[in-house]
């Protein structure tokens, strides 16, 4: 095979021997972690691990020149999301190679690019770097960016402060200025039962959610209609959706709770406080009527996930490096939420730019090409070539 389609030895064993761990979102992501804890260890990078609140997941922070300037952080997720259901054709965890291909949950989102950048530290090292090179792995991204928050808090109070973050999500290595936000929340409703014969003495609490549902169904199609264009994005508007409802327990009773889930995908630049709001004062009007019956009935909001939207310029410190070293004539947008909001609301110059496609994320059979883990491992390799005025 061409060397240019395939990385390095080293780093290809990385990237299959972190596949071959599940780290479903449900599941403790701690084996992964200790490996990569293990593996910089043997070079003398120390780690930081940052955990949730039960102790069964972690963050992990390193850095590669300890007291050089503050340097670029090359970030992932080592989270996946689950496979149950989906018809495989090859183990999910197996990480086979077939085809100039690499299989498995993870291979594309994102365990091979962790895989690469772990598998560069000897050659940062060996390069010695004018500034620090931090690597930065979160747990839950997959489920609502829930560790990444951690991580940085932890980094402000160290007092770290890079010039650039590289978030390795699939990009088909062409670095992505843009994503929208995602934000979920849950809807519980709370009506008051009764026989479904005396349906005037209830309140019907699906009937209820009902409504709500349909006021986000109404504002998706007014964004769809009426709100300006951000093109670029496959859908160029902000979108909402309703993914999971609940209630009710039998045809002849008046169902006292109703729970939904619903997002907002939204451009960036829009104000996703002002779309909740709106949700929330039209679920105001429904109330006085409830009470009337029943005044231990209501709505309330729970939030699930707050993701947000990103937004870089092109002559950004971290787009311009990510350009360097892909040697990309043109940039992109991408229609997936990343954890690179976070890193820029800290404060720190952000892109997006990482091995394979988001197509086949999330997939049965996902995989990540040799050629684009290649490409990917240049693009990591190319910062031992850059200078600090690179970052400036």
């Amino acid at each position: 095979m061409d060397m240019q389609a395939a990385p390095s030895a080293r780093a290809l064993d990385m990237a299959r021997a972190l596949v071959r761990m599940n780290t479903v979102s449900r599941e403790s992501n701690l084996e992964l972690i200790h490996f990569i804890r293990d593996e910089l260890a043997r070079h003398g990078v120390p780690s930081r691990l940052s955990f949730d609140d039960e102790g069964r997941k972690a963050n992990l922070f390193a850095t590669i020149g300890e007291g050089k300037p503050a340097g670029v952080i090359i970030s992932g997720h080592t989270d996946t999301v689950p496979w149950d259901g989906q018809d495989w054709s090859v183990d999910p965890l197996g990480a086979e190679l077939r085809e100039g291909r690499l299989y498995g949950r993870g291979s594309a989102d994102m365990k091979g690019f962790i895989g690469l950048a772990v598998a560069q530290v000897p050659a940062f090292l060996a390069a010695d770097l004018p500034f620090a090179v931090h690597l930065a792995f979160s747990y839950d991204e997959e489920v609502g960016c829930f560790g990444a928050p951690r991580l940085i808090a932890d980094l402000r109070e160290r007092g770290i402060k890079p010039l650039a973050c590289i978030v390795g999500e699939p990009t088909g290595m062409v670095p992505a200025l843009a994503h929208k936000g995602v934000y979920r929340w849950r809807c519980c409703v709370k009506g008051h039962a009764a026989h479904s014969s005396l349906t005037p003495q209830s309140v019907n609490a699906i009937e209820i959610g009902a409504r709500v549902v349909g006021k986000l169904t109404d504002m998706s199609e007014r964004w769809r209609d009426q709100e300006p264009r951000y093109e670029g994005f496959d859908v160029p508007y902000s979108t909402g959706s309703v993914g999971v409802i609940e209630g009710g327990i039998a045809d002849n009773v008046v169902p006292e709770d109703c729970r939904f889930h619903y997002e907002f995908r939204n451009l960036p630049g829009t104000d996703v406080a002002a779309m909740q709001a709106e949700v929330r004062a039209f679920a105001e009007t429904l109330e006085p009527a409830m009470r009337m019956v029943a005044p231990d009935t209501g709505i309330r909001f729970e939030p699930i996930c707050e993701t947000p939207s990103f937004l870089a310029r092109e002559d950004d410190v971290a787009v311009l490096l990510a350009r360097r070293l892909a040697e990309a004539e043109s940039t992109t947008l991408v229609a997936f939420g990343t954890e690179a909001g976070l890193f820029q609301r800290a404060g720190i110059p952000t892109v997006v730019c990482g091995p394979g496609h988001i197509a086949q994320a999330h997939q049965a059979d996902e995989y990540v090409s040799l050629v684009q883990l290649a490409a990917s491992e240049r693009f990591l390799l190319a910062l031992t070539t850059v200078g600090v005025e690179g970052l400036v």
